[in-house]
């Protein structure tokens, strides 16, 4: 007889021998138990031998081009009472919201909350995180704005680590019930965070987060074409109007094109710095490189005249006179309006974010990366590309770049001592494994998460051991 009901769960298949209420049992019975408690008991030990052996060594199962393994199908389903409803509006670009999309998940992971689903895509994302996250469409009823409840609305602090949310927002839960996050960029640190949640942060970011299926099936598209033709560099080409115009950065530009800049800059009137001096910020290294001088920067790199070039970007200012010169170096420049046909791309070409996400699919997958500026883009870019297998990208220092290029333009340098030292400062910026920096009470100062999620890298093997990975990469 069973003294108690027995209760064992494998992979969500839930088996329950009930008590047999007096009934007697016939030796075919006994033996079938038998049986099928032998099969359960074995099932689970070589499922946690498995684990074990997975913990033991820190080496992950075989995953494509990852370095790091997908967890969530060894840990079970989270049950928790929920603290109230947390809903989110996330601001930005792309890529802004989409490591705020991270962030709140996270948030809600930690303090055990009710995650209303913002307007994104509910069949791919979401149903990846109910195991760990609860999560709803919309809000019950009594909670609704319609029927007369008012959430109570605020901005988190920014770089907040989880004593802060547990000690000053959790309460604020257990008052009003339901908050809603106004804004949502960086507001969760990027060092000083337990390491459940910054793997959980990796999680939801590269594994859990996906597009649309039809961007999804369009961005395949892409990538498809230009792996035909070979390897092909994603080159991030920052030179938009909007960039120039809020930077400040001129440098290139004819007068009418600086004084168009500076007047689109006053046309904002909550961007706070208006009076810009472009050479300053240029020699600080904080002007994105123009095409000009990215040809130069390419071809010192030794990227050759037959390499396959996508441009990641939206309109580049000065549209294709300004291209001339990067053209002129590299013939076998391309962009989606060139690789797709008009009617292909027509339904996102009124919503910026979502031509950004078809970039953001080809960088993804390129054989090198990039990025003439370092914004949101960039750095999930850079991050993603770590976490894939250290794949090679192209972190320009822009700083020493300028010096070198203004060195050479002047007749300082000759084209081989140029090229030589280009080559000598990126040496060791090729998206490499390394740590994160840290910098005490300046968070905005640090390494992002994102772009260098070591904690989601280097797990059971020192993050210097996978250098080989990187080198093969690099290849």
């Amino acid at each position: 007889m069973c003294g108690r009901d027995m209760e064992v769960r494998s992979e969500g298949i839930q088996v329950k021998c009930d008590k047999l209420a007096g009934a007697p049992r016939t030796r075919l019975q006994v033996w079938l138990i038998r049986v099928c408690a032998s099969i359960l008991l074995w099932t689970c030990l070589v499922q946690l031998v498995a684990v074990a052996e997975l913990w033991r060594t820190g080496q992950p199962p075989l995953r494509l081009q990852a370095v790091v393994p997908s967890a969530s199908s060894l840990l079970p389903a989270r049950n928790y009472t929920s603290n109230g409803f947390l809903i989110v509006s996330c601001n930005g670009g792309l890529n802004q919201m989409r490591a705020a999309i991270c962030d709140m998940v996270t948030i809600a992971r930690l303090l055990n909350l009710t995650l209303v689903v913002p307007e994104l895509d509910k069949r791919s994302f979401w149903a990846d995180l109910r195991d760990e996250v609860q999560i709803i469409k919309r809000l019950p009823k009594k909670f609704q704005r319609k029927y007369g409840f008012q959430p109570f609305e605020m901005r988190p602090v920014s770089w907040s680590n989880e004593k802060y949310y547990q000690e000053q927002i959790l309460p604020l839960f257990q008052e009003y019930k339901v908050l809603h996050f106004n804004r949502t960029d960086a507001r969760l640190a990027n060092n000083g965070i337990p390491l459940y949640l910054q793997k959980f942060r990796c999680r939801v970011n590269f594994q859990a987060l996906k597009f649309s299926p039809e961007i999804e099936t369009l961005g395949y598209k892409l990538v498809h074409i230009l792996q035909e033709k070979g390897p092909f560099a994603a080159l991030h080409l920052r030179y938009e109007m909007d960039m120039l115009a809020f930077s400040g950065c001129t440098h290139g530009c004819t007068n009418e094109e600086a004084e168009e800049l500076k007047n689109l800059r006053y046309a904002y009137p909550w961007w706070r710095e208006k009076e810009i001096v472009s050479e300053e910020r240029r020699s600080q290294g904080l002007c994105p490189l123009t095409p000009e001088e990215t040809a130069l920067v390419l071809q010192a790199l030794g990227f050759d005249k037959e390499t396959q070039i996508y441009i990641a970007a939206g309109e580049i200012y000065g549209s294709e006179v300004r291209l001339a010169a990067l053209r002129a170096a590299f013939p076998n420049i391309v962009k989606k309006e060139m690789l797709l046909d008009p009617d292909e791309l027509k339904q996102f070409q009124n919503h910026s974010s979502q031509m950004a996400a078809l970039d953001f699919m080809v960088s993804i997958a390129s054989n090198t990366f990039i990025p003439t500026y370092d914004g949101n883009m960039a750095k999930l870019v850079e991050g993603h590309r770590r976490y894939l297998g250290f794949k090679k990208t192209v972190l320009l220092d822009r700083k020493r770049l300028v010096e070198l290029l203004d060195l050479h333009q002047n007749g300082t340098f000759s084209w081989n001592e140029f090229a030589v030292a280009v080559r000598l400062a990126h040496e060791k910026r090729m998206g490499q494994p390394n740590g994160r920096k840290v910098v005490a009470e300046k968070p905005k100062e640090e390494d992002y998460f994102y772009a260098n999620p070591g904690e989601c890298l280097c797990e059971g093997r020192n993050c210097d051991d996978l250098s080989s990975v990187a080198a093969s990469n690099h290849s």
